[in-house]
């Protein structure tokens, strides 16, 4: 018996070994394919890849990417909270102090503060390669709206991060936020129904616990920020790979789906010793009609170490990118937020200064009204795009090329004169100084450009008859368009949001 209990404690680590991993040495195939199956971490990859969506160009390793400066941002994250202390009497000094005084601490929150603008971009950027490569085809539609949903929330962590420093630049960035949410009182009040119908105000007392940007704002958005948003995050992840596992794959050339989500025969050439239809499943090749029927297994490799290689390289890449900027550039840090001093120019983070260059004309229909039915009509897309199409190539052809660039030029053109128009000229209270609040509100610059770009997608679906170009046509004019106020919001918005082509002419207080 002692003899036994001495043989088991010298295969002790063998043992553990072999029952925490279920499989041989991944040298083969199989055993390649048995590794990430077998993997709780691995197995919501396909056991093998196509070799077509390894190619950088394919996808930009945008998602990973995005997915990379998720896992920078927690990690960062979870070490500044060891200092952070959310009170507004208590959290300036504790962000100095992580600033001047804690080993690396500034180093930490500007790779922190670099991964979450590069998050924001990169999603932004993938959200661009899914639409212009027709990878939110059947059977991906559902797909698109999940990831829809993923930008938002990353727009949300990023405005709730914002506050948490306590500083003016935080303050009144938040505060430009709260009231856009209390905008919808523009609505009541022209209406006279404020008193007994406000859902600005329960918009804006939700959002910051209070009237103002106090304590209690602090604590939900500490709280928004920490736990509840990452919580949401990490469930739409996780929703979203499976589904792209699920659906086939990441879209790639070759693929082409209708409108039942069926497969159209390509004129890809056959093996011609392939007989009848067959299809990847877990680990081996079976009879079927799944998204990877009839495609030869020289067009895939096993995940393992192929696609993993190649993940792990873009993360790789991620954190040096922001280890250098982190490096190179502090993130800002202004004084103690002081609600008797206001920031002029306030401005917001600079994904959202487009809206707020809209804010400017009317904060309910630029702040409310046309992000959410932008919102709406992107994850709409998929629903409404139902030409055949295929996958995984960039603006497939060369009309739709013509006019996705017919496009980019109608946007800048429109988005140029929503800006210099009441820049130059003013706006309706400046013609018409008796003309309704109600007319004012729902006819501003933000207004007639969504609708322009919408009118401008319907000419095209008339002349071309391709919903395709359609989609083309509105996803392009609304990417300029964001492009073009952003531009002007940041370089050439001034005091009082006053129109300056440089800096150098703003007044001197």
């Amino acid at each position: 018996m002692a003899n036994g209990l001495v043989e088991n404690l010298r295969r002790l680590p063998t043992n553990f070994r072999e029952s925490l991993v279920r499989h041989e040495r991944p040298v083969t195939d199989r055993s390649r394919s048995q590794a990430v199956f077998t993997n709780l971490f691995l197995h919501i990859h396909s056991t093998r890849t196509y070799v077509r969506t390894l190619a950088p160009a394919a996808t930009g390793g945008l998602g990973v990417a995005a997915l990379s400066f998720f896992a920078i941002l927690t990690a960062t994250g979870i070490a500044l909270m060891v200092y952070y202390t959310p009170s507004t009497e208590i959290a300036y000094a504790s962000i100095k102090d992580l600033h001047y005084v804690v080993p690396t601490g500034r180093l930490i929150r500007n790779i922190h503060r670099w991964a979450a603008h590069l998050m924001v971009l990169s999603v932004m950027l993938h959200m661009c390669r899914v639409f212009y490569t027709a990878s939110y085809k059947s059977p991906r539609e559902f797909n698109w709206v999940v990831g829809m949903g993923l930008f938002i929330l990353t727009l949300a962590l990023s405005f709730t991060g914002y506050l948490l420093p306590w500083d003016q630049l935080a303050y009144w960035a938040v505060t430009i936020g709260a009231n856009i949410a209390a905008s919808p009182r523009e609505l009541t009040d022209a209406l006279g129904i404020t008193d007994s119908f406000d859902p600005g105000g329960f918009q804006k007392e939700l959002l910051l616990g209070a009237s103002d940007v106090g304590q209690q704002a602090l604590t939900r958005f500490y709280l928004l920020h920490v736990i509840v948003l990452p919580a949401a995050v990490c469930v739409l992840l996780g929703v979203h790979f499976w589904r792209i596992r699920k659906d086939g794959g990441l879209g790639q050339p070759g693929q082409v789906h209708n409108a039942a989500g069926k497969g159209v025969e390509d004129e890809t050439p056959r093996s011609p010793d392939v007989e009848g239809e067959k299809s990847f499943g877990l680990m081996a090749i079976v009879h079927g009609t799944s998204p990877a029927t009839d495609e030869e297994p020289g067009t895939t490799v096993p995940s393992w170490p192929f696609a993993l290689r190649a993940e792990l390289l873009v993360f790789m890449v991620c954190v040096l990118v922001s280890v250098l900027l982190g490096m190179l550039f502090d993130a800002p840090l202004k004084e103690i937020a002081n609600p008797a001093v206001p920031e002029n120019p306030a401005k917001a983070p600079w994904y959202f200064l487009g809206l707020q260059e809209m804010v400017s004309y009317s904060a309910f229909m630029g702040g409310l009204v046309v992000p959410a039915v932008t919102i709406v009509g992107l994850a709409l897309i998929p629903y409404l795009d139902r030409d055949p199409t295929e996958q995984g190539v960039y603006l497939h052809g060369r009309h739709s090329q013509r006019i996705a660039w017919q496009c980019a030029l109608f946007g800048l053109i429109a988005s140029v004169l929503a800006v210099a128009v009441p820049v130059n000229f003013g706006w309706l209270r400046t013609w018409f100084p008796d003309v309704s609040q109600l007319v004012v509100i729902f006819v501003n610059p933000g207004s007639l450009l969504m609708a322009a770009f919408a009118g401008w997608s319907i000419v095209v679906l008339a002349r071309s008859g391709s919903t395709r170009r359609s989609a083309i046509a509105l996803f392009t004019c609304f990417v300029v368009g964001f492009l073009v106020l952003t531009i002007v919001a940041t370089f050439f918005r001034g005091p009082n949001w006053e129109f300056h082509w440089s800096q150098a002419t703003w007044p001197v207080h």
